[in-house]
């Protein structure tokens, strides 16, 4: 007995592109933040299908869990892409040589059904995190930032504090985490590709001193307030997206503006850097002064004085990450990159 097609139906090939195969197609972070900012406006405008992440929690002792997001934009290409990535978020991975993320993406034809390709996600989960924050502090922040402070060394910290680099005028990076190696390491390797000084330091309280953008991307295991409210200052942006929260339950009550990537989003699972926020009542809808989307498609003003506090908590939006494989798999299309694989 056989299983399969029936007659005349045609052969159906996908594209799959390796973690070597992204990395050779050469994008340039001008274009990652340029996909994510369109994006995020059609988000704003409607123009995208979203659904909030799932997390599947494996019985491995808390090694770690998974993450599944599902999204579609109809603004790329012809047909649109839809998309599903599962990302993997193991913090103690570095013990092993790995990354702490490792991402693959699948995305297929709206209107068939039909998989198109299959690719390596781990530089798309960096990226597109590190664009997001780009793209809030661009309509959020202060045009005149000087001073970035970093909390945390791994996965996605790279890109959003190179990001930011690249849109402000800054006159100092300070970069820590919670090993003396790890932070070193990080410091070394933005230097060799800034020439903004770029400083490491012990604690997080020297890395957010008067520091003009504050970005708490730290890899706790349990929570702990390593971003205090004393020191977020007058005109400040803060950006805290860490898996487990990293502030004090009383940091929203300063802000004069806290913006979200979507309001379903965060609300949805158990993690989240704002999670004790949003299940106290402290952060609600009512609360949330804006979707990002909305910001940036102009339905609502960003910063609109120079002494605004204001926060931005993205949970990290699946049309993101469709987005940015979209921009990858035309990429590859063209150069002929990657491996095809009959699939029946």
């Amino acid at each position: 007995m056989s299983v399969g097609g029936g007659p005349g139906e045609r052969a159906i090939w996908l594209r799959f592109l390796s973690g070597g195969d992204v990395d050779g197609l050469g994008i340039g972070a001008g274009e990652v933040i340029s996909a994510v900012e369109d994006v995020v406006g059609a988000h704003g405008m409607g123009r995208t299908v979203f659904e909030p992440r799932t997390h599947l929690v494996p019985d491995n002792g808390g090694a770690g869990h998974f993450n599944v997001l599902r999204g579609h934009v109809g603004t790329l290409g012809e047909r649109g892409l839809s998309g599903v990535k599962v990302v993997g978020d193991f913090v103690g991975n570095y013990q092993v040589g790995l990354p702490s993320e490792l991402a693959l993406m699948t995305v297929y034809d709206p209107q068939t059904g039909v998989p198109l390709a299959i690719m390596d996600a781990t530089l798309i989960t960096e990226v597109r995190t590190g664009a997001m924050t780009a793209v809030g502090a661009k309509y959020l922040a202060r045009a005149d930032s000087r001073v970035l402070g970093h909390v945390g060394a791994r996965g996605t910290a790279f890109s959003n504090v190179t990001m930011l680099d690249s849109l402000f005028p800054l006159e100092e990076i300070r970069v820590t985490s919670r090993r003396p190696e790890s932070r070193e390491a990080f410091a070394e390797r933005l230097r060799k590709v800034t020439d903004t000084p770029v400083r490491a330091v012990a604690t997080a309280d020297e890395a957010y001193a008067d520091a003009d953008i504050l970005v708490e991307a730290s890899r706790l295991e349990e929570p702990f307030p390593l971003l205090k409210t004393a020191a977020v200052k007058a005109g400040a942006f803060v950006v805290p997206y860490g898996t487990i929260s990293a502030v004090e339950l009383d940091l929203l009550d300063v802000m004069d503006k806290v913006v979200v990537d979507d309001w379903r989003e965060s609300r949805s699972g158990r993690f989240g850097a704002l999670r004790a926020h949003v299940d106290s009542g402290r952060l609600s809808e009512d609360t949330v002064y804006a979707q990002i989307g909305e910001i940036v498609s102009g339905a609502k003003p960003g910063r609109e004085s120079p002494d605004e506090r204001i926060l931005f908590w993205h949970r990290g939006l699946s049309i993101l990450d469709v987005a940015l494989a979209h921009l990858i798999l035309t990429r590859a299309e063209a150069a002929e990159v990657g491996t095809m694989l009959r699939y029946r």
